[in-house]
């Protein structure tokens, strides 16, 4: 060890033919990296590209056309726009966020740091946020400024720590359980809505097979470009209507543009009661930042070799890239509401490789797909986005949380972590349950013994209160009408 803590990942570098077998070559990639953070980072120098690093990259590139798809759409009509406003909306995220945040910050700045993506749970409230009075340009510099604050106080890191491992399980498996569900529902309900209901379980069935076989040769971390082309061609075979509709082009980058009052989203500046509409929405999306991260780095965790320590990702790095691109796209005019990209760390982290490498073929394959527009009718097509949003992530954090779960104290804390997520969100659901967990009221009664005051009931129940209230204020607690809107 003393000997390798000098050099440098060029000097200890081995190519790949020295290794018994390919796992063990990338195993070592992943020990021998040093991250600078921060600092520019070199391919070569730093880092190298593999073929591996493709597999997350178009598994990020499709996860991203289909969430930003979704979040512009739910803007769109929520304000009354039109079909051209998502389609620009869309193209200004993916070139802001893929040649700003995935190459520039993630790929050459800060390896440790992973791509600022898009914040799913978030996107059902999108409605409520418009006709709530909030603005988005509001939305964006709170979310930012309460992320930053997050992550300077590393506060982030300390709610992760906090997380014990039947927490984090019960959230993994709620997370890909309803997640499987629901696309599986998706592809269900679009095809019996085509005509063509036998295409769903042709799809599904075939998938089954390959992901079953894919994870009994070790190789599903190839999951994702298989079994979407599988997709399609079955899809294709059967009957399934598909036709291009996006032509190439480029957007209005110009904020001006974006937030006047007759052009954009035809809102104008926020002032004061609008900041104060979006305040509850940005506390919880960071509220809700800190289990996002947590399933994230658990990949990376459960998937890399022990000693790997410098290339997992740092929770509080990543929670500055997030602040940074949430502003700053949305200052561009994009419209998503930002979070670790999970549709590109969870297939990285199964293909055993680092974040760099990836992130900038990533960040390629999003301005490609951007300027070429046809890429993205095929990513939003409902057949591949389903297999691959079930494939690559659901599947993968239901297998990763059932893995957690491994004696009676953390089935316990599972259990109450699935429940509660039952009863309102996964949010309530990891708050509740840390707090609970911390404090011995379930789980491992010995972990709460090697807590602080703080650890045990000042962090725990301020995590719990704040987002409690944040939800209680836009309406996501049963039962309770939304205090604003």
């Amino acid at each position: 060890m003393g000997q390798t803590e000098g050099q440098s990942y060029s000097e200890l570098h081995r190519p790949s033919s020295e290794f018994a077998s390919r796992s063990d070559y990338l195993d070592h990639e992943l020990t021998i990296m040093k991250p600078r953070r921060w600092k520019l980072n070199l391919p070569g120098r730093d880092f190298r590209f593999e073929w591996e690093d493709l597999v997350p990259a178009i598994a990020g590139t499709i996860g991203i056309t289909v969430m930003y798809s979704a979040v512009m759409t739910s803007w769109a009509n929520g304000f009354g726009l039109d079909a051209n406003f998502i389609i620009e909306n869309v193209r200004v995220e993916m070139l802001v966020s893929a040649i700003l945040f995935c190459i520039l910050v993630s790929g050459f700045m800060n390896p440790r740091a992973n791509l600022a993506g898009n914040h799913g749970p978030m996107i059902p409230l999108i409605p409520v946020i418009a006709v709530s009075g909030a603005h988005p340009l509001a939305l964006a510099i709170l979310l930012g400024v309460f992320g930053l604050i997050l992550s300077v106080t590393k506060g982030g890191s300390r709610l992760v720590k906090l997380t014990s491992q039947g927490v984090a399980g019960g959230l993994l498996v709620y997370l890909g359980a309803m997640g499987s569900i629901g696309q599986i529902s998706s592809l269900k309900v679009w095809a019996d809505a085509q005509g063509v209901g036998y295409v769903a379980l042709a799809v599904l069935a075939a998938n089954i097979i390959a992901y079953a076989w894919l994870a009994r040769i070790g190789k599903r971390w190839l999951a994702i470009p298989l079994c979407s082309v599988l997709a399609v061609v079955i899809a294709l075979a059967l009957g399934a209507p598909f036709e291009f509709t996006t032509e190439p082009g480029l957007p209005n980058l110009n904020p001006a543009y974006w937030w006047g009052e007759d052009t954009g989203w035809k809102l104008g500046l926020p002032g004061v009661p609008e900041f104060l509409a979006s305040l509850p929405f940005a506390i919880l999306a960071v509220a809700m930042w800190s289990p996002d991260f947590l399933g994230h780095r658990i990949f990376q965790e459960m998937n890399y070799p022990t000693k790997a320590k410098d290339v997992l990702m740092d929770v509080d790095d990543t929670m500055t890239g997030c602040s940074f691109r949430q502003m700053v796209g949305t200052l561009f005019g994009g419209g998503n509401v930002t979070s670790s990209w999970g549709t590109y760390m969870i297939p990285a982290a199964i293909a055993k490789r680092p974040i760099p490498a990836g992130g900038i073929l990533l960040g390629v394959l999003c301005v490609i797909v951007a300027v070429a527009g046809y890429p993205m009718d095929i990513t939003v097509w409902r057949p591949v986005m389903s297999i691959a949003l079930l494939v690559g992530v659901f599947l993968p954090l239901l297998e990763a949380g059932m893995e957690m779960v491994k004696d009676t104290k953390d089935t316990q804390s599972a259990g109450i972590t699935i429940f509660a997520s039952a009863v309102v969100n996964p949010v309530f659901g990891w708050a509740l349950t840390m707090l609970l967990d911390n404090n011995s009221l379930i789980g491992d009664k010995e972990r709460s013994k090697l807590l602080g005051f703080a650890d045990r009931i000042v962090i725990p129940g301020l995590a719990f209160v704040i987002s409690t209230l944040a939800m209680a204020a836009v309406g996501m607690l049963p039962g309770i009408p939304a205090m604003v809107g």
